[in-house]
């Protein structure tokens, strides 16, 4: 199949495609970190999701103005609600693109409440990770997702300060150095667990 996983920089997804032998590219206005820029379109989603290309579309459109984590600030800022409608009418597109098999994924969002409720929500532990980290999954054309576990394991946490209290894996990523958005890269990377099950069960 030739499959296109937009506003993908890391080809976390891609990369598993390829070793499965599907044509599968990565699509981002950024550039790649993942090491095969012959697979990595650096350019508009959109456009190539439109373009008549592919059998599949894998997509994780930007959740910083759509996560329900960060809406609040909305009320408090006018021009922060529009970058809010303007992310939910890039999802509408996405949605809408001439692909027969689509999924969008994203955090719990206002997608829920706005477009429509995700055929799925899955978790990393469900996959093999040892990590909580709720994902919805707009599915069409595709069947859900089979976890390989179905029993939430023990997580990993650290303690820090007096009283803090937080995921390893979340812990980890904060003390990364914040420079150049590597923080936030590195917490949207898609988890290696969930990527080889999307590739196994979808491709």
């Amino acid at each position: 199949m030739r499959i296109l996983v937009a506003c993908e920089e890391s080809q976390s997804i891609t990369k598993e495609f390829r070793k499965l032998g599907h044509e599968a590219f990565s699509c981002d206005l950024l550039p790649c970190s993942g090491g095969h820029s012959e697979w990595h379109i650096q350019g508009d989603a959109i456009k190539e999701a439109y373009s008549g290309k592919y059998d599949m579309m894998i997509a994780h459109p930007p959740c910083t103005y759509l996560a329900v984590s960060g809406l609040h600030w909305n009320k408090k800022r006018p021009e922060r609600a529009i970058q809010t409608e303007e992310a939910l009418d890039f999802v509408k597109k996405l949605m809408d693109a001439p692909i027969d098999k689509i999924v969008i994924e994203n955090p719990v969002s206002c997608i829920s409440t706005r477009i429509r409720k995700p055929e799925q929500i899955i978790e990393p532990w469900m996959f093999g990770d040892l990590a909580s980290k709720k994902t919805c999954l707009w599915i069409k054309g595709l069947p859900n997702l089979v976890p390989d576990i179905t029993e939430k394991p023990e997580l990993e946490y650290v303690t820090y300060g007096k009283n803090n209290r937080m995921q390893k894996w979340m812990y980890d990523i904060r003390c990364t150095t914040v420079k150049d958005g590597k923080r936030a890269k590195l917490a949207s990377k898609t988890f290696k667990g969930i990527a080889k099950a999307i590739a196994n069960q979808w491709g």
